[in-house]
Formats: structure tokens, C-alpha cells, sequence
């Protein structure tokens, strides 16, 4: 009669002979129980180190699996004649035939099964937490800190900081999500040796269809009447002078529920579709514009080739990475989420928040020098921006680093900040480096196409007026007299 114990004793037998199961049954046992505290401790929230979900899920984890197969190989493929008689039919069918070992044998099969399936849960719910962890903000944005820095630090400061990176990098179609895990892989071995480019190059191309990912949360339908916007700006004075601009944005509509198309949504109206040809790799050079209207007529607007340059043939890189594309979203919202402001945006910005304070004479301009100067590291900018700042104001000032040190002191955290929010030295972003498409500054964004020298054949050119997009209300005027215009347009 077979003894259950015994043939537990003949299992634990062959582990021990068996240096594979040996190795393996050494590897779980030890890891097991930091594993099971670290993922406890993650699933509570109690800690935030991206590395340590890294460590749990992606090193522990791993090794927990790989130590349950090799203890799982090694009783298999045990080469000892003795103890492998307990795994052949021959055994089984004796045991099941035999009266009186039925029960013993149903304990033993019952415990090896609990094991199991314990065994296969614990690989499921780390496999889930792994998986989940390597879908999670603080994966994308904070493991390769060097690296995604940039684009970590714009996402937090943006309209969109409380949208993870999945929902617009991924999503949920099966086909964009393999293509953005091979991608995933590529850029591991990227960092992994040194090879990614400084600055990253925006992934146009590389994101998947970008009205289906704006449009779950921003319903075109629902794209209707004008916008007031207002947008303020401090003088290089003695006083920092705030001025606003306030202007009514004709966001308009693209033509859903019986609604006819107009305004800058009209771009996007399913009664038009927009086809444009480009020359770069960046977008900003495009040298023909064809609209296709509902009933299917073309027209086509183009440059004349003194108008388009040579870009495409001047030996530059981009330009042998033209093609052609139909207008969507992120054409014109080309930077939804990594923003990045110009030096004089960044700092109107402190200002107006009281991030630095206005009471301080001249400290627009003086910041404005401060942070527009060259620094090889963020650490660098810190320090250098806070010798600049405290050195002037010192000089010219002496009362106010003498009485007022805590307002100085505040001035200077605000313009390192508006600097560390948009600089990123060690990977080569500096002030410019990645192009707004939203408005027109610097003859880019609206004025890649309504710059007056897109002509069809007929001899129309696309629309320059720029009532068609907004009616400005006020044109950098003092703050108190722009209040009291928006309240009268109200």
C-alpha cells in the first residue's frame, strides 16, 4: 500500500537530487516572500519609486516564474530511474485499479492540484500587475528619467496631465497596440546603448489614427460657437506693465447635427476633406493643399516651385521625408500634451500667477536675460540664473536684496522654474526646439497654408482674412481697460 508521505518524501527526494529543480526550488522560496510584501506595498500606493514596481514586477517577478520552471523541468526531465517510476502510467493505472490506494492517490492529487492552481494564480496576478505597471505614467515618463524628462515634466503642466500616456500612445485597437510594443522594445535597446536621438523626435507618424484618439473625449459634434480668449503679456519695464490681448476664437463647427460647417472646425467637417502635400519631416513646409467637397469635386491649391523652395533637394535629411496626409487634429493641436513655451510665454506665465512677484522692478527683462542664455545642464541654469538675478539686483538695487530677500528669493525659484518647465540641456531641447502649430507665431501653424501663395488653377488662393478664425477685441492693452471690454462684449 502506497504511503502518501512516502511518496512526498520520493518527490522532495527528486528535487534534491535533481541540481535544475534544486536551483529553481531555491529561486522561489527566496523571492517569494519579498515579492508578495513588495506588491502588497504597491497595490496600497504606500510606494511611489518607479523603480520599485520596476524591481517588482519586472525583475522579481521574472525571477519567481523562471524558478517555478526550472523546479518544474527538472522533476520532468529527472533522469533517475527509482524516483521517475512515480510519474509513468503504469504507476497511475496501478494506483487506480488497485483497491484501497483510490483514496490515498485522490490526496495526493488533490494537493498537487491546490499547488497548481495557487501556482498559476500567483503567475496570473503578477503577469496582470506587470503588464498594468508597464502601461502606468510613472513607467513612461519616470524609468528612463534621463531620457523622457522632457516630455515627463511638459505632460505634468498639461491640459492633459491627468490622461495617462496609453490612452493616446496606444489605446485599445489590437493592431496599434503590437506596433507600440515593438516600437516599446526598439526604444529599451535605444536607451539601453546610448543610441536615441537628442532631442526626441515627435512621433507624427508613429501615433495611431489621431481623430479616433482626440475625438473619445473631444466629440466633434459638440464643436459649436466662438471662444473668448484673453492672453496676457509683461513689458521689459521698470514696472513689468501687464498688457492683455482678448480676442474671440471662432472654434465653429464641423457641420454635425444639421449644423452647416464654419469656423477653424471646418477643417475637420466631413462635407471636406483636406489632403496636403509636405516636404519635411516636421510638417512645416507644405506645397499643396487639395480640398475634396461633399459631392466630390476637387480643388487644388499649390506653391509654385520658386515658392516651395528646394528643400527637397538641398542635401537636408527632412527633406527626402515628405508625403502626403489628410488634415486631422493634431495638424493644427500638434503639441496637446508636451508643451513648451517660448521664454517670454514662460515667464508671462510666472508672472501672472505670482510665481514671480511683479513688484520687483525690471524683473522681466532681467529674468528674460537670465534664461535665455546658453547652460550645459539643468543644475547649471539653477545656478547661474540665481548668481544673475541676486548679482543685478544687488548692483542696482541694494535696498531690495537688503529688505526684501524673501520677494527676491521667490523671483528667482520663479524664473528657474519657467527655465527647468521648457530647458532640457542634456537632451539638447532648448528654447524652440519643438514647434507650436496652434495660432501663427513665427509664420508656422495657420501660415503653412494661409501664407497667400497656395493658388489653384482657377487662380484662388486660400483664405488670408483673418476675420474667418477670430475677431480681436483688444490688442495688448493695460489688463483693467481689456476687463472692462470683455465685460461690455459679454
Amino acid at each position: 500500500m502506497v504511503n502518501v508521505g512516502e511518496v512526498f518524501r520520493v518527490v522532495v527526494n527528486s528535487i534534491a537530487r535533481s541540481k535544475v529543480s534544486l536551483i529553481g526550488a531555491l529561486i522561489s522560496t527566496v523571492i517569494f516572500p519579498f515579492l508578495f510584501v513588495a506588491a502588497a506595498l504597491d497595490m496600497q500606493g504606500i510606494i511611489k519609486n518607479p523603480y520599485f514596481g520596476f524591481l517588482t514586477y519586472m525583475v522579481m517577478g521574472p525571477l519567481f516564474g523562471l524558478g517555478l520552471l526550472l523546479l518544474l523541468l527538472g522533476i520532468i526531465f529527472f533522469k533517475g530511474t527509482e524516483d521517475i517510476g512515480i510519474y509513468t502510467y503504469e504507476y497511475l493505472k496501478e494506483q487506480f485499479t488497485k483497491p484501497g490506494r483510490v483514496s490515498r492517490v485522490r490526496r495526493l492529487i488533490i494537493l498537487i492540484t491546490l499547488i497548481i492552481n495557487i501556482t498559476i494564480i500567483v503567475v496570473l496576478v503578477f503577469s496582470y500587475s506587470a503588464f498594468h505597471y508597464t502601461e502606468s505614467v510613472a513607467f513612461c515618463g519616470q524609468f528612463c528619467h534621463r531620457v523622457m524628462n522632457p516630455e515627463y515634466v511638459t505632460f505634468q503642466n498639461s491640459p492633459h496631465s491627468r490622461v495617462s500616456c496609453v490612452e493616446c500612445h496606444i489605446g485599445e485597437d489590437a493592431e496599434w497596440f503590437t506596433r507600440s510594443k515593438f516600437s516599446g522594445v526598439k526604444q529599451l535597446f535605444a536607451v539601453a546603448f546610448d543610441t536615441y536621438s537628442k532631442p526626441i523626435k515627435t512621433p507624427i507618424g508613429g501615433l495611431r489614427p489621431r481623430r479616433q484618439t482626440c475625438e473619445e473625449c473631444h466629440r466633434p459634434e459638440m464643436f459649436h460657437g466662438a471662444k473668448l480668449y484673453v492672453k496676457d503679456k509683461f513689458l521689459p519695464d521698470e514696472e513689468n506693465t501687464h498688457l492683455q490681448t482678448a480676442m474671440l476664437i471662432k472654434v465653429g463647427s464641423g457641420g454635425y447635427r444639421g449644423q452647416e460647417a464654419h469656423g477653424i472646425h471646418w477643417h475637420v467637417s466631413p462635407e471636406n476633406k483636406i489632403v496636403y502635400r509636405y516636404t519635411d519631416r516636421e510638417r512645416q513646409n507644405i506645397v499643396e493643399v487639395k480640398l475634396i467637397k461633399a459631392d466630390g469635386t476637387e480643388v487644388v491649391y499649390a506653391k509654385t516651385e520658386s515658392e516651395a523652395g528646394n528643400s527637397r533637394d538641398s542635401g537636408n535629411p527632412d527633406s527626402q521625408q515628405g508625403g502626403e496626409s489628410e488634415m486631422d487634429c493634431m495638424d493644427c493641436h500638434n503639441r496637446p500634451t508636451h508643451i513648451y513655451l517660448s521664454p517670454d510665454e514662460a515667464l508671462d506665465l510666472k508672472l501672472f500667477t505670482g510665481e514671480i512677484p511683479r513688484e520687483l522692478p525690471f524683473i522681466k527683462r532681467e529674468a528674460l536675460a537670465a534664461i535665455t542664455k546658453k547652460y550645459a545642464t539643468a543644475e547649471k541654469a539653477r545656478n547661474g540664473i540665481n548668481i544673475q538675478l541676486l548679482g543685478w539686483y544687488r548692483e542696482h538695487y541694494p535696498e531690495i536684496t537688503e529688505k526684501q530677500s524673501s520677494l527676491l528669493a521667490k523671483a528667482v525659484r520663479g524664473v528657474q522654474m519657467a527655465y527647468v518647465e521648457n530647458v532640457f540641456p542634456e537632451m539638447n531641447v532648448e528654447w524652440g526646439t519643438y514647434k507650436d502649430f496652434i495660432g501663427h507665431d513665427d509664420n508656422g501653424g495657420c501660415f503653412r497654408c494661409h501664407d497667400g501663395s497656395h493658388r489653384s488653377e482657377s487662380g484662388e488662393f486660400i483664405s488670408t482674412t483673418c476675420e474667418s478664425c477670430h475677431t480681436i477685441l483688444a490688442k495688448e492693452q493695460p489688463a483693467s481697460e481689456v476687463l472692462n471690454i470683455c465685460a461690455m462684449e459679454e
